[in-house]
């Protein structure tokens, strides 16, 4: 693999970078965004010891990490509608699942990685594997190159995915109106005591709150419900004003302290539907494509999964790259270690799924976090 083009510049896509530069790959990732918004993407992560931490070992982050962990952050709190509480558990600070808000993580990666290996404003459009077995790859710029090996970094909707195989993102039934509360220590010190510094978890039937604090001082809470696919744009269309009493028209049965949540809202609004890929599905090895990440089994984000298969994948990528020398026995190897992982932990995503979304959730998920204790 002499020339390696890595399409997404995500906390997969990056780190699969900066471990391809310890071992000296030549490879440029390509990331469609600008760069300068990574501290707005994406809300607080959970990052697994015995997934997600070990590319960071990897590649040295490990110390830097700690540093910016939250792991005050693994705080948790399972409620019903009712305010009642199933479990609680306010950690010593030293769990293995530290909390660290996205923006900072893809910082944190990038900051090692020579930037004329990163090109932003570059959309895929299209590949061309050749005859070689090279592939073309072209941008929305009009930008086109030739790369030995081309790696699919590009998350849910992936581009890259239907070059390998014709299978396409399904609806899990979980739509969430994402809302943040701003400012919490100074203006909303109430509902921060409430919430605690990790997770708030309320759970009833077909609807959900859940809140996790971040770390700039606000609290990001996804609105969650079972509904159609088609019923999230009724949301999107309503003002603010709107949205909100509409919300709190839904939740107008559950604890005042919970519609706390609602009533803070800031301006910041995004409306997100939930899909996965099927579990365990797969494609024929083609030795100059693969993919990593959510391109390659996107699950529901309910086991806290995606970001650290993301990481985890360029971990195993790499490991088939010290063991290996040939590019069709690299990709089989990383394909097959991927797939293994991947479908276990979107099984369990599945699960958790079914689990908080159904009658007495909150018990339920209070029953499962305490047989893990």
């Amino acid at each position: 693999m002499n020339h390696i083009a890595i399409i997404g510049g995500g906390p997969g896509g990056l780190m699969l970078g900066l471990l391809l530069q310890q071992r000296g790959y030549n490879f440029t990732i390509f990331e469609k965004s600008d760069g300068q918004n990574h501290q707005s993407q994406g809300g607080s992560l959970d990052i697994h010891g015995d997934t997600g931490q070990i590319p960071l070992k990897e590649a040295g982050l490990i110390d830097a990490f700690n540093k910016l962990a939250r792991f005050e952050g693994e705080d948790t709190k399972i409620v019903d509608s009712t305010g009642q509480i199933y479990y609680e558990d306010y950690g010593d600070g030293e769990g293995e699942r530290p909390e660290i808000d996205r923006g900072e993580l893809c910082d944190l990666i990038r900051s090692h990685i020579n930037t004329t290996s990163i090109k932003y404003g570059y959309e895929f459009e299209s590949l061309e594997q050749l005859a070689n077995g090279n592939c073309e790859v072209a941008f929305s710029n009009g930008y086109r190159e030739q790369f030995d090996y081309v790696i699919g970094s590009d998350g849910a909707f992936s581009k890259v995915r239907s070059y390998l195989v014709d299978v396409d993102v399904e609806y899990t039934g979980i739509s969430m109106v994402e809302i943040n509360v701003e400012d919490v220590k100074q203006q909303h010190p109430n509902l921060l005591e409430y919430n605690k510094n990790g997770k708030m978890m309320a759970l009833e039937a077909d609807k959900g709150l859940l809140a996790q604090l971040n770390g700039d001082d606000k609290i990001k809470v996804y609105v969650s419900y079972r509904m159609a696919e088609a019923e999230l744009d009724d949301y999107k269309q309503l003002s603010q004003e709107a949205l909100r009493n509409q919300l709190l028209s839904d939740f107008e049965q559950w604890d005042e302290e919970l519609l706390n949540y609602i009533r803070h809202m800031s301006n910041e609004v995004l409306f997100r539907r939930i899909y996965r890929l099927p579990i365990g599905f797969n494609w024929e090895t083609n030795q100059s494509i693969t993919l990593i990440g959510d391109a390659a089994h996107l699950m529901s984000p309910f086991a806290g999964e995606g970001v650290n298969m993301a990481l985890y994948d360029a971990y195993l990528f790499v490991k088939a790259l010290d063991e290996y020398t040939d590019d069709m026995t690299i990709t089989k190897k990383y394909e097959q270690a991927m797939n293994e992982v991947s479908s276990n932990s979107a099984q369990a995503s599945q699960e958790n799924l079914e689990r908080m979304f159904s009658e007495d959730a909150a018990k339920k998920l209070g029953d499962m976090f305490t047989s893990m204790d």
